[in-house]
């Protein structure tokens, strides 16, 4: 009993302990809120990664795609020994391109872009899909159908091409511009977007842009703002390269809807198309080049499945079989190892903490020889010394402990609020929502990682205590007392 009353009387009158409490509760605020936020921008990150990959995926260096059909392809696989543990496989076409399309100033734009052909239903079934469309989110059965405001644009965009030829013509005519006798051979046919009203029109092929394609942002008057500057119904061209020979291909398409997976790498890359569409453009006939397979279990089946496929699709003639974590295999790690370092680095405060008491109990145990001394003559056992600083320090790491972590928890709970006040006062966007496009910072409160976090700053504390408790449990009673 006395070995407790000793600790708290300490803890309540010696004022340099605060100092350790301090030391000890920033050590634990900044790591619990260093690992949530960590986690959360992990936990946010493998969910759009995995969201915009499927499980597995099969895919071939040949640029005309796999020698079967993707009908062949998907029958193959199914019947294959891993075939019942495949909830759902999609042919897709992936290749470089070029996006050509106009500003609403008339300024023409060209940009590089990755593009999928895919058909909408089965690559919903996958997953990654539908649940990133802006206007037909979660749609169970998602298209590149037009919507009846972007046929209204596309009819007012074809309006405005038709008046823009005429004041063209009519001006040639008064220049008297003759027409080109000899075309130029080495330049690409203009592509007629919007076809004059007596021939008749080609079919409409929709397209989704990755959001931050279509949309810039902008900073006015201190508030970021956004602008579209291409809208449902506008038409894009998009050039890519095909045939047996890779030469130079395009297509027309009218914007019908956009994909916002809230990263800027995809967003601002990936331009989906019909497969059918891409497949005719390209001269591929009914091939694809990828295939897009999602499991029942992948924890329990990836292992089973990808073996299965890689005998299926051997690399040896140019094939691929990867689950999505060895696709972004080195992104992955990246992120846990700056997440191990920086725990390690950070741990350090709390080894700051650690130094701090064992000086100032180093300080207490000299100042205290004398109480040290009538309790051991007194009949304390030096065990019993040992206890009271060893408690002494166990109290202030816990107390500092516990109130790091409410500390930690509160800031991480309002961590979005604390950053907007930070960004007024400091006139800098602390977190600059332009670069993932997350609306917020994310967080993920992991207990298991906050238990960690308050056990190792109490075991330090501890450790740190118990070079003076051994000092003060060695000192014989006869010396303490020999100047009273």
């Amino acid at each position: 009993m006395y070995k407790l009353l000793l600790c708290s009387r300490y803890l309540r009158t010696r004022y340099l302990a605060f100092v350790c409490i301090v030391s000890v509760m920033l050590g634990v605020a900044t790591l619990i809120v260093v690992n949530a936020v960590m986690s959360g921008f992990s936990t946010k990150l493998r969910d759009r990664l995995h969201g915009n990959i499927s499980d597995v995926v099969v895919d071939t260096e040949r640029a005309d795609g796999f020698p079967a059909s993707p009908a062949e392809l998907r029958q193959a696989i199914l019947l294959s020994p891993v075939g019942d543990k495949i909830a759902a496989i999609s042919p897709t076409v992936e290749v470089f391109a070029i996006l050509q399309f106009t500003y609403p100033n008339g300024a023409p734009s060209m940009k590089p872009v990755r593009l999928m052909g895919v058909d909408p239903a089965s690559r919903a079934a996958v997953g990654g899909f539908a649940e990133y469309l802006v206007g037909q989110k979660d749609s169970p059965s998602p298209s590149f159908a037009l919507t009846p405001d972007a046929e209204a644009q596309l009819k007012a965009n074809r309006e405005h091409a038709a008046h823009l030829d005429r004041v063209r013509a009519e001006r040639d005519k008064g220049l008297d511009v003759p027409p080109p006798l000899v075309p130029d051979p080495m330049a690409l046919p203009t592509v007629n977007l919007f076809p004059d009203a007596a021939r008749p029109e080609p079919p409409v092929y929709g397209t989704v842009l990755g959001y931050s394609i279509a949309h810039v942002r902008f900073t006015e008057g201190g508030v970021m703002k956004e602008e579209a500057i291409l809208r449902p119904g506008d038409a894009v061209t998009i050039m890519t390269a095909g045939g047996a020979e890779l030469k130079p291909v395009w297509g027309s398409f009218v914007v019908a809807d956009y994909v916002k997976t809230e990263m800027s790498e995809y967003d601002s890359n990936f331009v989906f198309v019909p497969l059918e569409q891409l497949q005719r453009i390209r001269g591929m006939g009914d091939r694809c080049t990828a295939m897009q397979i999602k499991l029942k279990n992948y924890d329990r089946d990836k292992a089973a499945v990808t073996a299965e496929l890689e005998r299926l699709f051997p690399p040896r003639d140019g094939n691929r079989v990867a689950t999505w974590e060895q696709n972004q295999g080195p992104l992955l790690t990246a992120i846990d190892v700056e997440r191990g370092i920086l725990n390690i680095l950070l741990f350090m405060i709390v080894g700051v903490a650690g130094f701090s008491i064992l000086a100032i109990f180093t300080m207490i145990v000299s100042e205290k020889f004398r109480d040290i001394g009538v309790l051991k003559s007194l009949g304390a056992s030096s065990g019993g010394v040992l206890s009271i600083f060893l408690g002494y320090g166990l109290l202030l790491g816990g107390v500092g402990a516990g109130l790091g972590t409410v500390m930690g928890l509160w800031f991480t709970r309002n961590i979005n609020e604390i950053e907007a006040g930070l960004s007024v006062v400091t006139g800098t966007a602390v977190f600059p929502r332009d670069i993932y496009y997350f609306k917020e910072i994310p967080t993920n409160v992991d207990a298991g990682v906050v238990l960690l976090i308050n056990a190792g700053a109490v075991v330090t504390a501890v450790v740190f205590s118990l070079l003076p408790a051994w000092r003060a449990a060695r000192l014989h009673p006869v010396r303490a007392l020999r100047f009273e």
